[in-house]
């Protein structure tokens, strides 16, 4: 008996093999094998009104030096080298850490904490993780050290070390003292102490907001405070009748004999302030000066031009013109008087030439440019440093290691992303961008109030469970999500507005728009912003954009709304447990 050929497998297989054949299909074309989206590109570009009516002149720079959600700054120095860091919270990885030879000019070498055994954010909310670093440079042992608070994974107050921050830290030696905000000071004759803000004696405390300063002797052998040496320097702020609120982010320096502590006083919005203390020993009793606070906007007109606001959270350092600077954080709200691009950090030089420091000009609005320190040439956003004032920044993803500002949150990039000849891969999780875990969600932060950030994706949803595209996000209950994915046998973008009640209970999801597509290539997205009014548009054939959703609010991006610590982040998001229905 004949065998029987299974005629529609073969002739399946034959029409197979003549696609293969004459369209040239291979695993390099569209769309992904693996139905992972690709991102090919992406474009952000800033806009603000104020780089525009202040163009810079010879012998200026713009400040913030580093726009977007770069708070806390703390800055040392060994040699003609500066070193600079950031809070990060729970971006991952964390605490950018930032060179220049001039103050001016600024180049990202990496992160301090970017292994997940220096930090454990995977359950964190976006404005826990880390807060407010400390970077010193100690010449007794020719040694950088890093300190911070690390509100996550029980880690609690940390330090980690380097012979050379540009090739990688320790992990983490876990401190035992409770409180926020260490700091690490040197000594000439080789002892070293710790200074932090810490929650009064039990029983002591005398109103909210009620917080003290204490220093602790330091074992550099053994990397741990000396038991027993603790003391409280400073008990309220500056004035403790006055019922000052939250002395925080304590620095001691050194000069001409005597010792200097600097402290932020007045918690970090709009009463914020940096005030100064002396004493003649590194315990104290420190004593403070008569003309506090020495950094503040709290006193000027609310709807002042160019409105910088909140500062304070400061660092001094000297200058290479062997002239004192001060780096702080800094607000700029829109026109709402809202803060979405974060708290920044921003410099001023400060005139020491009597007894106590004083910020120049930082006592009066402050402008938004500043004159360079002499021989320096500005050369932000050229031969590799960061940019500032209004500028374009092109990502193709072909460098073969990304670009330091890309960050993931609660876990490392490299869990979900890979580079590849085409664009960014992202292998989406069955996480949703709503929940407090780590997300498939690559990000870059708002640097201005006025704004585009297009991307060209390309990709094909398989089900309704499936969703690549770009989002706005200031945390998990408080973004904006604009995505593709699909609905029966249809492509459809959404634009979904996520929100807390209040801050607080279950998040209100709103699909604000929904739209029908012909997906037969890729497809450009873009979020654009003026002040807060946001918007979301699309194409097809990347130059013709069509508007999904008309204009929204930016106020769910601002911290004024949303609460916590960080500005806003635009990224680039995939998932594989959409929740998004298209209407």
């Amino acid at each position: 008996m004949m065998k029987k050929t299974n005629i529609p497998i073969l002739t399946t297989f034959l029409v197979l093999f003549m696609l293969v054949g004459f369209n040239g299909i291979d695993n390099n074309d569209y769309p992904a094998p693996k139905n992972t989206p690709i991102f090919t590109n992406v474009v952000y570009q800033g806009n603000d009104k104020v780089y525009n009516d202040y163009p810079l002149e010879a012998g200026e720079f713009y400040n913030p030096i580093l726009q977007g959600c770069y708070p806390d700054p703390a800055i040392t120095r060994k040699g003609d080298d500066y070193y600079l860091v950031c809070s990060s919270f729970a971006m991952f990885p964390g605490v950018p850490i930032f060179h220049s030879k001039d103050l001016v000019n600024w180049t990202q070498i990496g992160h301090v904490l970017d292994r997940v055994s220096q930090l454990d954010v995977h359950d964190t909310g976006i404005s826990q993780g880390v807060y407010a670093p400390g970077i010193t440079y100690n010449p007794n042992n020719d040694t950088f050290y890093m300190i911070t608070t690390a509100f996550a994974g029980g880690a609690g107050n940390i330090v980690v070390k380097t012979k050379d921050p540009k090739k990688g830290w320790s992990d983490p030696y876990h401190l035992k003292f409770n409180g926020i905000d260490p700091s690490l000071f040197f000594d000439d004759d080789g002892k070293a102490y710790v200074v932090h803000n810490d929650a009064p004696d039990r029983g002591k405390e005398l109103y909210n907001g009620h917080r003290v300063i204490k220093v602790w002797e330091y074992d550099l052998e053994k990397d741990q405070v000396i038991e027993g040496t603790d003391k409280i320097i400073v008990d309220g702020g500056v004035d403790i009748s006055e019922k000052p609120i939250w002395i925080e982010a304590p620095h001691i320096y050194k000069k001409d004999g005597k010792y200097y502590l600097m402290c932020a006083e007045g918690g970090t919005g709009d009463w914020h302030s940096e005030v100064i203390f002396i004493s003649d020993s590194p315990t104290g009793p420190f004593v403070p000066a008569p003309s506090n606070p020495i950094l503040t906007q709290r006193y000027f007109p609310k709807e002042r031009e160019n409105k910088v606001d909140w500062t304070g959270h400061a660092d001094l350092v000297l200058g290479p013109d062997d002239k004192y600077y001060g780096v702080f954080l800094a607000v700029r709200p829109n026109e709402e008087n809202r803060v979405n691009t974060g708290r920044e950090t921003f410099i001023l030089p400060v005139d020491w030439s009597g007894t106590f420091p004083v910020f120049e000009n930082g006592l009066v609005p402050m402008e938004p440019k500043l004159k360079m320190p002499e021989g320096v040439e500005n050369k932000m956003g050229q031969e590799g440093y960061f940019p500032n004032g209004n500028f374009t920044y092109t990502e193709d993803f072909s460098s073969e290691k990304l670009d330091y500002r890309w960050i993931g949150l609660r876990g490392p990039r490299e869990a979900f992303m890979e580079q590849t000849k085409k664009g960014l891969e992202i292998t989406p999780f069955e996480t949703n961008i709503k929940e407090v875990k780590p997300t498939s969600t690559l990000f870059y932060r708002q640097q201005h109030d006025s704004f585009s950030f297009t991307s060209t994706l390309e990709y094909k949803p398989k089900s309704e469970k499936d969703l690549a595209g770009v989002t706005a996000y200031q945390n998990e209950g408080s973004n904006y999500v604009f995505g593709l994915t699909k609905k029966g046998g249809d492509y459809f973008l959404v634009l979904e507005k996520n929100r807390w009640p209040r801050r607080q209970g279950e998040i209100i999801s709103e699909v604000l728009a929904s739209k029908k597509i012909d997906l037969s290539g890729p497809i450009t997205l873009k979020i654009e912003a003026e002040g807060d009014k946001y918007s979301f548009s699309y194409s097809t054939n990347g130059t013709d954009f069509e508007n999904v959703g008309g204009t929204v609010s930016g106020d769910i991006l601002s911290t004024d709304v949303a609460g916590g610590f960080t500005g806003a982040l635009l990224g680039l998001y995939a998932t594989k447990v959409n929740d998004i229905i298209p209407q």
